[in-house]
C-alpha cells in the first residue's frame, strides 16, 4: 500500500509535465498559424501574366600564323547576339514580343575592318482563341527588320549599297496563327498584310535600290554628257500581299537543338506569285549553360533587291557600281562562343 501511495505522486507529476509540454507545442503552432494569416508580407504573390527571356551570346574565332612555311593570312572575327522576348499570356489573350539584335566584325593582316553580321529585328503578335484547348487564334503581328551600320561590297568602301533604315522592312496585318506549346511550332497566315519599304537615303532613293523607285533624269542641253535631276527617287515603297510564317524549334538529341524560321511574302498587284523569301535555319549544340556551338545557314530571295557589281570605266579608270539583277543571297556560319542568360 505505502509503495502504491509513492508511485501516485509521481504519475501525477508526468501527466502534468507532458499536459504541459503539450500545452506549449499547442500554442506554438497556433502562435505561427496567426503569424502566418496576419502577415501580408509573408503571403505567397500571385502569379504574373507574363513570362522573359533574355540572352546574350558572343562567338569569336581566331587563327594565326607565325613564320609559317605552308603560308597563310592570320585573322579574328567576333559575332554578338542578343535575344529578348516578354510573352503575356491571359485566359484566351496572348501577346508575344521578341527581339533579336546581331552585329559581327572581321579582321585580317593587311585588310580595314569589315562587317560580317549587321541585324536588327522586332516580332510583336497577339492572339485571341474562343477557348483554352484550341491551338488556332485569331491574330495581327508587327515585324520590323533594319541594320545597326552602312554596308559595303568589300573591297569597296567609298560607296555604301545599304545603310540603317535604308532599307528597313515593316510588316502588319492580320490572319490566323496556330501555337502549339509542346512541339514548340508556330505557323501563321495572313491574307492580309501591308509590306512597307523604307529607304531613307536619297542616294539609295535615287538609285531605285531595295524596290522604290528610282530618280528620273534628263541630259543637260549644255552637256550631254551630264545628266539633269528631274524628279528624287522616292524613299517609300508601299505593297499589299499574303504573308506565311513557320517556326520551330525541337532537341533533336540530347543537347542538340534544331530552330527553323521561314517567311514568304508574295504581292497581289505586283507580280503576284513572285515569292519573297527568307529562311534561316540552325543547329544549336548546347556544351553547358554558358556554352554553346552553332551551324547555321540563312537563304534570302527578293526580286526587288539587286546585287551590285563593280565597272571601271576604261576611259577615266573610275569605278561605279551598277545593279546586276536580283540574286539568292546566302550566308553561313560556325561558330563556337559563350551564351548568358538572365531575368
Amino acid at each position: 500500500m505505502r509503495h502504491q501511495k509513492q508511485k501516485l505522486p509521481i504519475m501525477k507529476l508526468l501527466r502534468s509535465t507532458l499536459l504541459l509540454l503539450l500545452l506549449l507545442c499547442t500554442s506554438n503552432n497556433f502562435a505561427q498559424i496567426i503569424q502566418t494569416t496576419l502577415s501580408p508580407n509573408q503571403a505567397p504573390k500571385p502569379p504574373s501574366n507574363w513570362s522573359k527571356k533574355n540572352q546574350l551570346g558572343f562567338d569569336i574565332s581566331e587563327i594565326a600564323f607565325v613564320n609559317w612555311s605552308a603560308g597563310g593570312t592570320s585573322s579574328i572575327s567576333g559575332l554578338f547576339k542578343g535575344e529578348f522576348g516578354r510573352t503575356y499570356v491571359k485566359k484566351n489573350h496572348k501577346w508575344v514580343n521578341e527581339l533579336i539584335v546581331k552585329y559581327g566584325l572581321n579582321k585580317q593582316d593587311g585588310i580595314e575592318l569589315r562587317k560580317t553580321d549587321d541585324a536588327f529585328q522586332f516580332n510583336s503578335t497577339y492572339g485571341f482563341r474562343k477557348d483554352t484547348a484550341s491551338n488556332w487564334y485569331y491574330s495581327s503581328k508587327l515585324n520590323f527588320n533594319t541594320q545597326f551600320t552602312d554596308g559595303y561590297n568589300y573591297p569597296n568602301r567609298d560607296v555604301a549599297i545599304s545603310k540603317p533604315f535604308a532599307p528597313a522592312y515593316i510588316f502588319l496585318g492580320a490572319g490566323a496563327e496556330n501555337a502549339n506549346k509542346q512541339k514548340n511550332r508556330v505557323f501563321y497566315f495572313s491574307p492580309i498584310t501591308l509590306k512597307t519599304t523604307l529607304v531613307l537615303d536619297q542616294y539609295l532613293a535615287d538609285q531605285g535600290s531595295f524596290g522604290v523607285k528610282k530618280a528620273i533624269y534628263a541630259p543637260d542641253p549644255l552637256d550631254p554628257t551630264q545628266q539633269i535631276l528631274i524628279k528624287e527617287g522616292q524613299k517609300v515603297k508601299a505593297e499589299f500581299g499574303i504573308l506565311f510564317t513557320a517556326y520551330m524549334k525541337n532537341e533533336i538529341y540530347k543537347n542538340v537543338f534544331y530552330e527553323n524560321r521561314l517567311s514568304l511574302y508574295t504581292d497581289y498587284l505586283n507580280k503576284f506569285g513572285n515569292v519573297d523569301i527568307d529562311y534561316d535555319t540552325r543547329l544549336d549544340l548546347v556544351v553547358n549553360a554558358y556554352v554553346k556551338a552553332n551551324i547555321g545557314v540563312h537563304l534570302v530571295y527578293d526580286d526587288d533587291i539587286k546585287t551590285k557589281k563593280d565597272v571601271v570605266d576604261p576611259t577615266t579608270g573610275t569605278t561605279t557600281q551598277v545593279n546586276d539583277g536580283p540574286r539568292m543571297q546566302l550566308r553561313q556560319v560556325l561558330g563556337v562562343g559563350l551564351v548568358y542568360a538572365f531575368k
